[in-house]
């Protein structure tokens, strides 16, 4: 037996990956054109708040996924504090604002073995979205009980 028979494989630390994707590439998918976007979902709690952000290059397909999610989650979750109404609408036009962005890309170029995050459906599909006509409904009643007296 020769030496280099007994060598050790290199660690996993140290070998580079096969696919290094441009620095401005989609963060899941590499795929380019992407933008730089700030995605963010608010959760409101009786006495607190909670924020999540996703920050970083999406692609549109990508970034569009991204954001009915955490949308949805903003829309069922977000209404629940007394200051949460105001922490909601921050959330959701700064989704809005980067749904805009991510709209006007072009269709992004897949990468080979690295699949883009499939959409799902819009917003207005999803069932969980409509627990934010719980609050518009108690504030109308709210408005309109005391528009009684």
């Amino acid at each position: 037996m020769d030496a280099a028979s007994h060598t050790k494989p290199a660690p996993w630390y140290s070998v580079a990956p096969a696919f290094a994707p441009p620095p401005d590439s989609c963060r899941i998918c590499g795929a380019i054109p992407a933008a730089f976007v700030e995605l963010r979902a608010h959760q409101g709690l009786l006495f607190f708040m909670r924020w999540t952000s996703v920050d970083g290059w999406f692609c549109g397909a990508c970034g569009i996924a991204q954001i009915r999610e955490l949308t949805t989650r903003t829309l069922w979750q977000g209404w629940w504090g007394p200051l949460s109404m105001f922490a909601t609408m921050h959330a959701l036009l700064r989704n809005w604002r980067a749904y805009r962005q991510l709209r006007r890309l072009d269709p992004p170029s897949p990468v080979p073995g690295r699949p883009q995050t499939p959409q799902g459906h819009p917003v207005w599909q999803r069932p969980q979205a409509y627990l934010a006509l719980i609050p518009v409904i108690w504030a109308a009643s709210l408005i309109a009980s005391n528009l009684k007296r």
